[in-house]
């Protein structure tokens, strides 16, 4: 192999890392004509594993369901054909997790929050928003939301959007399942109401 042939085969991986950022940055652009628009978050404030990205993943589940692996912090939306795309996620507290399977019951942008009855006798501070907050960036329901049901009935949880980015990768909302705002937005798009949700426990 020529010296020059070597040199272009060693660059390569920097070439197509280089590539990759650039198309992971372009997921967190700015999305200016959001009824609250977003900033754009730069792509080295998200670790790289929680990054929005198609990746390869074998499951039994067909196109259009979303996989949560609570576990692992991650959510796959399912393309078929071994692939899917990849979502970081934040998820409940040891005990207040959703666990099994759900469908997408309805949808809603920048949606508005009431914390459940639940949440309203185990903290006093939801107590104070027992009739609702409206949608906005100080929501914690964030960009989007997509309410999970079973049996027609709603579960009270919710694939959402949130006002805390930092908690992406961690166990610590009241039981749903988090993720940027980006992503959520990005969901959304694909997801249809009926489509089904599994969530995995470990």
């Amino acid at each position: 192999m020529s010296i020059s042939r070597r040199g272009f085969l060693a660059g390569l991986p920097l070439l197509l890392a280089g590539c990759a950022s650039t198309v992971e940055q372009k997921n967190y652009a700015a999305l200016p004509n959001e009824p609250f628009p977003l900033k754009t978050v730069p792509i080295d404030k998200i670790k790289p594993e929680l990054r929005r990205q198609e990746v390869a993943y074998v499951t039994p589940h067909a196109a259009g369901t979303v996989v949560v692996d609570t576990p692992a912090r991650r959510a796959y939306y399912v393309l078929g054909n071994g692939r899917a795309i990849r979502y970081g996620v934040g998820v409940g507290r040891a005990g207040l997790a959703l666990a099994g399977n759900a469908y997408v019951g309805r949808k809603a942008e920048w949606p508005s929050w009431t914390p459940t009855a639940n949440m309203q006798r185990r903290e006093e501070r939801y107590r104070k928003l027992a009739g609702g907050m409206p949608g906005g960036p100080n929501n914690p329901l964030g960009a989007r939301a997509m309410y999970l049901y079973r049996g027609g009935n709603d579960t009270h949880f919710r694939i959402h959007g949130t006002n805390q980015p930092e908690s992406i990768g961690h166990a610590m909302s009241s039981g749903c399942i988090r993720m940027m705002n980006h992503d959520v937005i990005d969901l959304y798009s694909r997801v249809n109401v009926g489509a089904k949700v599994v969530v995995l426990q470990a």
